[in-house]
């Protein structure tokens, strides 16, 4: 079992799936708490620092909105003021869970900041946003990376910016697609990163209960999941997010493999040490054997329990004399 202080850290991602409602924002608090993550996450922008009015909307929210709508009028819908900030920070804390959200440009970042949150995640939208990487790496905080869409060569490049932050920094793999089909997770890349020498995380796009578990085995100290009140809500991401009961699922999953993984030492359980007497084997007599004759393959067997000596001990006994008579099915000594 992993001790409490190496416990993957577990974030659930509201995003926008509050619907720019505090009261659907607070209740997305309330299951995200109730299911045991350790962190509830929101995402923080200003539309006017953020996009050009015109952007379209990518095909997986056209698809979502069944409309025609710009990124600007669709993202304006779900900003949050500084007042809704310290309104969902003082609802995390009354509700034991701690609060994290997004900047996706400056003026946010520079809100975010009072509020003395644990991480400042860079989703991977930003990965190539130097001023925006510049500055981040100036504050003294704990950071998070997604690399979602991003090369290799783009991910080395980020990482040399945030050099000054790499005893701060968790690494997120992502596939950003929403959702993410299961043959496009590419988990084995976690492998890869962990090489970079960061700890690595995984931020997960898919509908699956069970790719954050394998995250973790993998080595995945941070997860980050998307979830909504319900997948038939109107929204970009409400249809690539866990329902309730499903971000608890997979919460228990990760706490599971947690204790599955164990540690790198070979451990015998209490229960093991009981059980093994009884089915391993002792070297015994297969026929009776007098006084002075030799031992061989021909009058000496294994049977079990293994209560006498170690068949690993048999050939000490082949080709010696027999210093007592033996009946058959004695343990020989």
């Amino acid at each position: 079992m992993r001790s409490k202080n190496n416990k993957t850290i577990i974030i659930a991602e509201a995003g926008v799936n509050h619907n720019g409602n505090m009261l659907l924002a607070s209740k997305l608090i309330d299951v995200a708490s109730d299911a045991g993550a350790d962190y509830i996450k929101f995402q923080s922008f200003d539309v006017d620092h953020l996009i050009l009015k015109k952007t379209k909307t990518a095909a997986y929210q056209k698809k979502n909105l069944n409309n025609k709508i710009s990124q600007y009028s669709m993202l304006k819908k779900y900003q949050l003021s500084e007042k809704n900030y310290k309104y969902l920070i003082n609802y995390s804390k009354k509700k034991k869970i701690k609060f994290l959200s997004t900047p996706f440009e400056e003026k946010s970042l520079n809100i975010l900041k009072k509020y003395k949150m644990d991480y400042i995640k860079i989703p991977s939208g930003e990965i190539t946003n130097y001023p925006f990487l510049k500055k981040i790496a100036s504050l003294k905080k704990k950071v998070l990376i997604s690399t979602g869409m991003s090369t290799e060569d783009e991910i080395k490049k980020a990482l040399n910016v945030l050099k000054k932050r790499k005893k701060d920094l968790t690494i997120l793999h992502c596939t950003s697609d929403y959702p993410a089909k299961l043959k496009n997770l590419n988990l084995k890349f976690i492998q890869r990163l962990k090489k970079f020498g960061y700890n690595v995380g995984y931020s997960d796009h898919s509908t699956s209960l069970i790719t954050p578990s394998i995250a973790v085995a993998l080595g995945c100290k941070v997860i980050e999941k998307h979830f909504t009140l319900s997948k038939n809500l109107k929204g970009p991401d409400h249809k690539a997010s866990l329902e309730p009961r499903e971000l608890k699922a997979m919460i228990n999953y990760i706490r599971d493999t947690e204790n599955m993984l164990g540690s790198v030492k070979k451990v015998i359980t209490k229960s093991e040490q009981k059980t093994k007497l009884l089915v391993r084997k002792s070297i015994v007599a297969s026929k009776n054997i007098k006084k002075g004759e030799f031992f061989s393959f021909k009058n000496i067997t294994t049977k079990r329990p293994g209560y006498g000596v170690s068949p690993f001990n048999i050939k000490k006994f082949v080709g010696k004399k027999s210093i007592r008579n033996y009946k058959k099915d004695q343990f020989i000594k």
